[in-house]
Protein backbone atom coordinates (compact mmCIF):
# COMPACT_ATOMS: atom_id res chain seq x y z
CA UNK A 1 0.00 0.00 0.00
CA UNK A 2 1.76 3.13 -0.94
CA UNK A 3 1.51 5.96 1.48
CA UNK A 4 -0.02 9.04 0.92
CA UNK A 5 2.36 12.32 1.20
CA UNK A 6 1.00 14.27 4.24
CA UNK A 7 1.10 18.16 5.08
CA UNK A 8 1.03 20.18 8.37
CA UNK A 9 0.06 24.33 8.00
CA UNK A 10 1.75 26.04 11.04
CA UNK A 11 0.23 29.67 11.24
CA UNK A 12 1.31 31.92 14.85
CA UNK A 13 3.20 34.82 16.05
CA UNK A 14 6.62 34.29 17.64
CA UNK A 15 5.80 35.88 21.42
CA UNK A 16 9.42 34.66 22.85
CA UNK A 17 12.66 34.86 20.55
CA UNK A 18 14.65 32.92 22.53
CA UNK A 19 12.05 29.96 22.93
CA UNK A 20 11.27 30.02 19.29
CA UNK A 21 15.10 29.47 18.77
CA UNK A 22 16.02 26.83 20.96
CA UNK A 23 12.91 25.16 18.92
CA UNK A 24 14.28 25.64 15.90
CA UNK A 25 17.63 24.75 16.77
CA UNK A 26 16.80 21.21 17.23
CA UNK A 27 13.41 20.89 15.14
CA UNK A 28 14.88 20.90 11.34
CA UNK A 29 17.05 17.67 11.98
CA UNK A 30 14.41 16.35 14.05
CA UNK A 31 11.54 16.75 11.66
CA UNK A 32 14.13 15.34 8.57
CA UNK A 33 14.46 12.21 11.14
CA UNK A 34 10.92 11.60 11.53
CA UNK A 35 10.11 12.20 7.56
CA UNK A 36 9.23 15.27 7.08
CA UNK A 37 10.48 18.45 4.80
CA UNK A 38 10.14 22.17 5.52
CA UNK A 39 8.56 22.94 1.75
CA UNK A 40 8.08 26.78 2.66
CA UNK A 41 8.71 29.27 5.32
CA UNK A 42 6.45 32.69 4.62
CA UNK A 43 5.92 35.81 6.65
CA UNK A 44 2.07 37.47 6.37
CA UNK A 45 2.36 39.30 3.29
CA UNK A 46 -1.53 40.45 3.10
CA UNK A 47 -5.01 39.15 3.70
CA UNK A 48 -7.34 38.92 0.79
CA UNK A 49 -10.24 37.07 2.30
CA UNK A 50 -11.65 35.61 5.22
CA UNK A 51 -11.52 36.36 8.93
CA UNK A 52 -8.73 34.60 10.21
CA UNK A 53 -6.67 37.08 11.94
CA UNK A 54 -3.28 36.58 10.36
CA UNK A 55 -0.10 35.67 12.00
CA UNK A 56 3.22 36.25 11.32
CA UNK A 57 4.57 33.09 10.04
CA UNK A 58 3.61 30.26 7.85
CA UNK A 59 5.65 27.01 7.54
CA UNK A 60 4.42 24.00 5.37
CA UNK A 61 5.56 20.80 6.41
CA UNK A 62 5.39 18.02 3.57
CA UNK A 63 5.45 14.64 5.64
CA UNK A 64 5.84 11.08 4.29
CA UNK A 65 2.93 10.04 5.71
CA UNK A 66 0.27 11.15 8.37
CA UNK A 67 2.02 8.28 10.58
CA UNK A 68 5.46 9.93 10.15
CA UNK A 69 3.85 13.57 11.44
CA UNK A 70 2.24 11.30 14.25
CA UNK A 71 5.49 9.60 15.21
CA UNK A 72 7.23 13.03 15.29
CA UNK A 73 4.30 14.94 17.11
CA UNK A 74 4.09 12.12 19.99
CA UNK A 75 7.89 11.01 19.83
CA UNK A 76 8.48 11.14 23.61
CA UNK A 77 12.43 11.21 23.49
CA UNK A 78 10.89 15.08 21.91
CA UNK A 79 9.16 16.13 25.03
CA UNK A 80 11.49 18.47 25.43
CA UNK A 81 11.44 20.13 22.12
CA UNK A 82 7.68 20.54 21.67
CA UNK A 83 7.53 23.26 24.93
CA UNK A 84 9.64 25.35 23.51
CA UNK A 85 7.92 25.86 20.47
CA UNK A 86 5.05 25.91 22.43
CA UNK A 87 6.36 28.87 25.22
CA UNK A 88 7.37 30.66 21.88
CA UNK A 89 5.03 31.32 19.83
CA UNK A 90 0.74 31.99 20.63
CA UNK A 91 -2.21 32.26 18.61
CA UNK A 92 -0.93 28.80 17.16
CA UNK A 93 -3.00 27.26 14.05
CA UNK A 94 -1.50 23.98 13.17
CA UNK A 95 -3.94 21.83 10.59
CA UNK A 96 -2.79 18.69 8.79
CA UNK A 97 -3.76 17.69 4.76
CA UNK A 98 -3.72 14.29 3.24
CA UNK A 99 -2.32 14.60 -0.10
CA UNK A 100 -4.86 14.68 -3.23
CA UNK A 101 -3.95 14.15 -6.80
CA UNK A 102 -6.81 16.07 -8.14
CA UNK A 103 -10.14 17.78 -6.56
CA UNK A 104 -12.85 14.32 -7.29
CA UNK A 105 -13.12 13.53 -4.19
CA UNK A 106 -15.01 16.67 -3.18
CA UNK A 107 -17.68 16.22 -5.84
CA UNK A 108 -18.15 12.14 -5.57
CA UNK A 109 -21.56 11.13 -4.54
CA UNK A 110 -21.12 9.40 -1.21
Amino acid sequence: MERKKFYALNLFNISNKQEYLAYLKRSGKEVADHGGKVVAVGKFDESFRGDLTPRQVLILVEWESKEAFLGYRNDPQLSDLHPHRENGTEDYIWQTFERLEDFRIFFADE
